[in-house]
């Protein structure tokens, strides 16, 4: 039985919708910057926070940067790992509206571009590792989120087909990739992403500024 309105599958990014982590990855390109002599505006570093490995090794190279692709993503990585591990927390409202999910038998992925080493400490530390009945990166699909084929994995690897599979995106390009497979769409609002606030408002399913503000939808299956 679709738990919400033909709604069985949850599929939901990481950075910037259920944890607030691009603070963090504005701190960490900043450090990169300066440990380079590399200069970036304010408006640029802000931008770079919400890109993937390979937008922001792109623009870093246009830069100047002269690390390679894997030695850019390693000192990420590294930098990072203590910030997930201990300083990093969900949105509010998240652990509330994946604990609703799941109690009224909802099935639950994550479909991210961050590797296992970064999302499952900040999950098992808030608590809500155990929610998720599958995790997909975007390494592991093949591709980046231009493409719909991580939120079409996740989907399989839930046992729900993608037309009754809703995805929680902050990023437009996401919210575009699944919304061409079939799927729902929710845009979560997020500060590193808001340049896209009117286009995701518009092309989006649900516009999300507080999970909060989904649990009544959810648990009165009104979605």
């Amino acid at each position: 039985m679709n738990i919400i309105s033909g709604i069985n599958g949850f599929i939901f990014d990481l950075d910037g919708t259920l944890v607030d982590s691009n603070g963090v990855w504005e701190k960490i390109d900043r450090k990169l910057m300066e440990k380079n002599h590399i200069r970036l505006s304010e408006r640029e570093l802000h931008q770079a926070a919400a890109m993937t490995y390979e937008e922001v090794f792109e623009f870093f190279c246009s830069k100047g940067l002269t690390y390679s692709f894997e030695q850019l993503q390693s000192e990420c990585n590294e930098l990072a790992e203590q910030e997930y591990r201990y300083s990093i927390f969900l949105k509010d409202g998240a652990e509330e509206l994946l604990q609703l999910i799941r109690s009224k038998g909802g099935k639950i992925a994550l479909a991210t571009a961050s590797p296992r080493r970064l999302y499952e400490p900040v999950l098992r530390r808030n608590c809500v590792y155990g929610l998720f009945d599958a995790f997909i990166t975007t390494d592991e699909a093949g591709a980046d989120k231009d493409h719909p084929d991580v939120y079409l994995k996740a989907a399989e690897m839930i046992g729900v087909p993608p037309w009754e599979c809703i995805v929680f995106e902050d990023v437009l390009k996401g919210i575009v990739s699944a919304g061409n497979a079939g799927m729902a769409t929710a845009a979560v609002y997020d500060e590193y992403s808001s340049e896209d606030y009117v286009t995701m408002k518009q092309i989006a399913d649900f516009f999300v500024m507080n999970f909060r503000e989904m649990l009544p939808l959810i648990a009165e299956n009104k979605i």
